[in-house]
């Protein structure tokens, strides 16, 4: 029986071993280092030594800022979109209700995936066109009023439509509550909802892809399957239940991306562990490629300036309860109780105020971190790729519920919180106007903005 060292008895020969590394990762490249690693593997269990097995990797983001791909698209354009979609997202629920209470809708869930939708719809998703098939989309169900709000804004909805939120049969037509081709044939494809349906569902679209290719009965190449799912989705049985036969099959061709805004419906996904280590555990066992987008750009020059790795250390400590009570937290909270543990830490934010600490960026709502993500999935072969995105359940709702446990049935705001979000997005809408909680649409009136 070996006995477990806790303690390093020999810092000097560590570091040395650890310089070694670094020559033949800086000389060699990353598959050499890779191979000696595994080189090291071998002799260790041929030789009885027991060789812990870690499926998991520090609580960081899988691509670092230097292997970022240039981002495409215009930033400000971009974002004066996606302000006026959550703006539609949330007057639809928010009418809704005011004209029938009770109604429902999901406020929260698109506010925390809106980044992860928005970067897929402008710069991957493909279309159906007469030279080839296109993507296929498996839509998160509770963020429905996200991808109406985003059709409504191109015209492909009414306003009637849009006023008839969860009421399709009503007079001049309405909107499912959620994704279902038989209620809304001319606009979804999936029926999607959160009982891990979507999951195994899409593993086997890309399967079924696999299969017309392989047979010669189709060109699915550029054909690609998306599945968005929630962190709390990922705990019904269909949701893993398939993943091993996609690795097995080598299906290249799909990609899942989990909201991991760490709330499900009736409180915290994990109070006190971590739902993306957790996944990334299971879904790297399961022989996944795993992509982990965790903080924003506000984050990168902290871990530059980290020598000591303290900050990767820290952020691997935290448990999800506690990451929740940071979201609601004031930033003087957030600068004693997360940096305040080491005063290296504390060093790297002395010249952040305590606002600026309270607006750290995580990296499912920073655009350029999903575009690398989703960039480094299209780009992976041999393996399906699942990407595992830190959000804020609610995120911009503030007082509303911005990362609050209530904050999945929301379905209200006042004006004041109205008001809040308004500004926050820079939504060109008057205060009188706001008790009409009207839509932005895409004609050119008088009382509307061209898009």
């Amino acid at each position: 029986m070996h006995k477990y060292i806790p303690e390093d008895i020999d810092a000097v020969e560590t570091q040395e071993w650890i310089d070694s590394f670094r020559d033949v990762v800086e000389l060699d490249g990353p598959q050499r280092a890779q191979f000696v690693l595994g080189k090291v593997r071998d002799y260790a269990r041929t030789n009885g030594i027991p060789f812990p097995i870690n499926a998991g990797t520090p609580y960081v983001n899988t691509i670092p800022r230097d292997r970022q791909p240039p981002y495409p698209g215009d930033r400000a354009i971009e974002r004066r979109l996606k302000s006026y979609i959550r703006w539609n997202a949330m007057a639809l629920v928010v009418r809704g209700n005011r004209r029938s209470a009770g109604i429902g809708g999901h406020i929260s869930t698109f506010a925390s995936c809106a980044t992860l939708f928005h970067v897929g719809v402008n710069h991957f998703f493909r279309p159906n066109v007469k030279e080839r098939s296109g993507d296929q989309i498996f839509f998160q169900g509770h963020a429905s009023p996200g991808i109406y709000a985003r059709a409504f804004l191109q015209g492909r909805l009414s306003t009637q439509q849009m006023h008839n939120f969860r009421r399709e049969l009503a007079q001049g037509g309405g909107l499912s509550s959620y994704p279902h081709p038989w209620l809304m044939p001319d606009f979804w494809e999936f029926p999607t909802v959160s009982m891990g349906l979507a999951s195994i569902t899409a593993i086997y679209q890309a399967r079924f892809n696999r299969y017309l290719l392989n047979r010669g009965m189709a060109d699915t190449r550029p054909c690609r399957v998306w599945a968005f799912l929630g962190d709390g989705e990922m705990d019904e049985p269909e949701s893993l239940g398939a993943i091993t036969l996609a690795s097995r099959e080598r299906l290249d061709n799909l990609t899942f991306v989990v909201n991991c805004n760490l709330q499900r419906l009736d409180g915290p996904v994990r109070g006190n562990g971590s739902v993306i280590q957790e996944l990334e555990a299971a879904f790297a066992g399961a022989g996944w490629n795993v992509v982990k987008v965790i903080t924003g750009d506000d984050w990168d020059p902290l871990f530059e300036a980290d020598a000591d790795g303290v900050l990767p250390a820290r952020m691997g400590e935290i448990v999800d309860g506690q990451w929740q009570k940071y979201t609601v937290e004031p930033g003087a909270y957030i600068r004693e109780h997360f940096f305040g543990t080491d005063p290296r830490l504390l060093r790297l934010v002395e010249h952040l105020s305590d606002k600026q600490l309270e607006k750290l960026r995580l990296g499912g709502h920073d655009p350029e971190k999903v575009y690398s993500a989703y960039k480094a999935a299209t780009d992976h072969q041999g393996q399906p790729t699942v990407i595992l995105a830190r959000t804020i359940k609610g995120y911009g709702l503030g007082e509303a519920g911005e990362g609050k446990n209530i904050t999945h049935q929301q379905k209200k705001m006042n004006d004041e919180e109205l008001r809040s979000f308004r500004d926050r997005f820079d939504i060109p809408i008057s205060d009188k106007e706001l008790e009409t909680r009207r839509f932005i649409a895409r004609r050119r009136t008088a009382r509307n903005i061209d898009i």
